[in-house]
């Protein structure tokens, strides 16, 4: 894996869940997009407020994150957590250069306030492995892994 030099474009999501499902807002826009789980024609995962034209990084960064909140909540089941009525995902997708080849990288924060450090940072690498998206970027981009449990 290549390290970017020279970040040329960014896209950021705040997911968070909510009695009414999922919640995703871009970090600015207006364009919301309701999407559903396998198996379950409803909405559950709604993603709002993206850019009026989002960038490729703004849209892989909100699927990614609707993805991998789902597998925080599977993860948490599996771990018998429960999880914190305000858990939230914050993904950020960066497309850069590195000479005259294009890469991408991304950073997903767990942001899990009142879990101790240890478990929150075991249910991110946990929701990690269950993560579609996590799985198919693992070894193809540099991505880092955080958690704020403040």
């Amino acid at each position: 894996m290549s390290k970017i030099e020279k970040v040329l474009a960014s896209g950021k999501t705040h997911t968070k869940m909510s009695a009414a499902g999922v919640t995703s807002r871009g970090h600015n826009g207006t364009v919301d997009i309701q999407l559903s789980s396998p198996g379950n024609a409803a909405p559950v995962h709604v993603f709002e407020a993206t850019q009026p034209h989002p960038k490729a990084e703004q849209l892989f960064a909100g699927a990614w994150s609707a993805c991998y909140i789902a597998a925080v909540g599977l993860a948490a089941k599996q771990m018998k957590v429960e999880l914190p009525k305000d858990v939230a995902v914050d993904i950020e997708v960066d497309l850069g250069q590195t000479g005259e080849a294009y890469f991408l990288q991304a950073r997903l924060t767990l942001r899990a306030p009142g879990l101790s450090h240890e478990v929150a940072t075991e249910l991110a690498h946990n929701a990690d492995q269950i993560c579609p998206y996590s799985k198919a970027t693992r070894g193809n981009i540099d991505v880092a892994l955080n958690v704020i449990t403040a």
